[in-house]
């Protein structure tokens, strides 16, 4: 930390903040899911944290890191679940939360600074009748430039796939990381340069992103007889193109229990699922799901479902707040001895497969599935819950499910390029080269 006094002193003019509880509370993400991660993670802190207004301080700040080889940890949120946001090696955490402007707006897109949550983001869009295509469970906390380097899908993914889609993410602003840094715009794709690159390769400091036309997202839990029913449900609806839908989650009879006062509207023993769908579409799907033994145990319409999520109104907080990983968050809360996987199944055989897994562990797997669509095809992911015991059979119970037909993305390891199907297709290290020369930016995450 001897480079510590020099750099403050650069950085005069500038909000920032040295005290212990600001340094840990901004060196940490949601790491915390995985017991492996936690050891590993748990004292890594910044030695400062710096908070920069516009793209300007922006600059001022990636030349003085370049000239003092300060090491650099860009953070939004802080939502994320692998130690993206945890610095390795201490230095400057770069807090991009005060850039939350947004920049543009025109019929079907829009440009928003780095730092702007998507919940915000969604609230300046609605009275002109557009609205984001999707956002993760952390939608109130979550950055749209956190979400672009560290995220990958969401509620809305089961009608507008991921942001590894072609033509998720149209434009991205980054400034490198050299003593006289430089503002680039990548598009296309070299976008994916970036995507989910955990803010190796510059600054993120603005998004420009495809809009999507707004809906009167009614919100509907379905109970079902049986796990199979209700994913043989979640996939039909997801394939019904005639109706719009936002959020497609299914869950294990046993799972429903672990989600507080949301579970307790499920009937004990039964599957369930949680939807988003188009208020006048509602009974139509109410018809997919009778078709599998399916009612629906708890309605809540359009406009009280905007005020849950807008203003915090309601006996229940929005019902995507128990969907993705908020579904493990609930279960953490209430049994510290869970923790998680990410799996994913292919299009052809998504719903045996899925019936291959849930038969195989017992109380061990517990199965939660996305449905969503990758690259066109609809499938499933899964964010299982799983009884943790040792690392040693954590990591068999991650080969008997890739055995059975399936495809375990780690979530227990910090490090980008050894984490199974997260790995984005682009030239990562080689563009870290141009806009990171030194090598300052979240050191440790990319191996190669």
């Amino acid at each position: 930390m001897d480079y510590l006094p020099a750099l403050i002193a650069e950085l005069g003019g500038l909000e920032i903040a040295e005290d212990p509880a600001t340094l840990r509370l901004k060196s940490r993400d949601f790491f915390w899911f995985s017991p492996l991660l936690k050891r590993q993670l748990e004292d890594c802190r910044g030695d400062v944290v710096v908070r920069p207004r516009n793209i300007e301080e922006v600059m001022k700040i990636a030349a003085v890191v370049a000239k003092t080889r300060s090491k650099i940890t860009v953070r939004g949120g802080g939502t994320g679940n692998y130690g993206q946001a945890v610095p390795l090696e201490g230095g400057v955490i770069l807090d991009m939360g005060a850039l939350d402007r947004v920049i543009s707006l025109s019929p079907g897109v829009g440009t928003f600074e780095a730092g702007a949550t998507m919940l915000e983001i969604d609230k300046a869009l609605a009275p002109k009748g557009w609205e984001l295509r999707f956002y993760p469970s952390t939608r109130k906390q979550a950055t749209i430039g956190g979400f672009v380097a560290g995220g990958a899908a969401g509620a809305g993914s089961c009608t507008w796939g991921q942001l590894s889609d072609p033509g998720a993410v149209l434009a991205v602003d980054i400034v490198t990381i050299e003593e006289e840094p430089r503002a680039m715009t990548l598009e296309g794709s070299d976008v994916r340069k970036v995507l989910h690159a955990y803010g190796i390769n510059g600054i993120i400091v603005s998004v420009t992103v495809p809009l999507a036309p707004a809906h009167p997202w009614a919100e509907r839990i379905v109970a079902f007889p049986t796990l199979s029913e209700a994913a043989a449900f979640g996939q039909a609806f997801t394939e019904a193109d005639g109706i719009a839908k936002k959020l497609v989650s299914v869950f294990d009879p046993r799972i429903p229990p672990k989600l507080g006062r949301v579970g307790k509207l499920v009937p004990e023993g039964k599957a369930a699922a949680i939807v988003m769908v188009s208020e006048p579409q509602a009974g139509a799907m109410a018809e997919i799901a009778r078709l599998h033994n399916g009612d629906v145990v708890f309605e809540r319409g359009a406009k009280e479902a905007e005020s849950a999520a807008f203003e915090g109104h309601g006996t229940y907080g929005p019902l995507y707040e128990y969907t993705w990983n908020h579904t493990t968050l609930h279960a953490l809360k209430r049994d510290p001895a869970i923790t998680y996987l990410q799996v994913k199944f292919p299009p052809e055989h998504n719903l045996e497969i899925v019936n291959r897994v849930a038969s195989e562990f017992g109380d061990e797997v517990q199965l939660h599935l996305e449905f969503q669509r990758r690259f066109g095809r609809v499938t499933c992911s899964a964010l299982p819950l799983v009884a943790y015991s040792t690392d040693e059979r954590l990591y068999e119970v991650i080969e008997r499910i890739e055995t059975l037909g399936a495809q375990v993305s780690n979530p227990h390891t910090y490090v980008l390029d050894n984490a199974g199907w997260k790995r984005v297709d682009a030239p990562q290290p080689e563009f870290k080269r141009i806009a990171d020369p030194h090598a300052l930016m979240n050191p440790g995450k990319l191996v190669s």
